[in-house]
């Protein structure tokens, strides 16, 4: 399983939208759609908070 199934997953069994998760990390939606398509992937400061909310 890659990284962007993986956060996807992760964000629905939460109950999180990606508006959720976007809010909570200060970047859009758009960036967070992004990431869960494979299209782009977070630096490593976005990575230690995206495991801090997931």
């Amino acid at each position: 399983m890659d990284f962007s199934t993986q956060i996807k997953q992760q964000r629905q069994q939460l109950g999180l939208t990606q508006a959720d998760v976007a809010s909570q990390l200060f970047v859009t939606r758009q960036t967070i759609s992004n990431w869960e398509q494979g299209k782009s992937y977070p630096d490593l400061n976005m990575l230690v908070r995206l495991s801090e909310v997931y």
